[in-house]
Parts: C-alpha cells; structure tokens; sequence
C-alpha cells in the first residue's frame, strides 16, 4: 500500500507558474499603457518632467516585454 496521499501527490508547482504567468503579462499589459500614454502627453508636460520627443519616441518604440 503507499503511503502517498492525494493531497501529497498535487503539483504544487503549477499555481506559481500561473501566477507567475499572470504577473507577467500584468507589467507588460502595464508598460504598453504608460508607453501609450507618455506618448500622448504636451510639449508643456515633457517640458516640465526635462524630457525631450526623441526620449518619448525612444521610449514608446519599445515593445511591450522591454523594460
């Protein structure tokens, strides 16, 4: 007989990679909307913040995986 229960013998394994999964496309699904959105903003805002339209383009050319 073994000494195996059922409780024992789940692959606890997967879960995490789920939420690993999960976690990902969350900060890629994150990144896409500020490089949409920093895309948007005025001369006014870069200003303000000291960027310039080539570190925005620069920026928003990324994909999404890229931090």
């Amino acid at each position: 007989m073994s000494t195996l229960s059922h409780q024992s013998m789940i692959n606890h394994h997967g879960s995490g990679l789920l939420a690993q999964i999960s976690e990902k496309l969350h900060i890629w699904r994150d990144r896409r909307r500020q490089r949409q959105e920093l895309a948007q903003w005025t001369d006014r805002d870069l200003h303000d913040v000291g960027l310039s339209w080539s570190d925005i383009v620069h920026e928003a050319e990324k994909p999404f995986w890229r931090a």
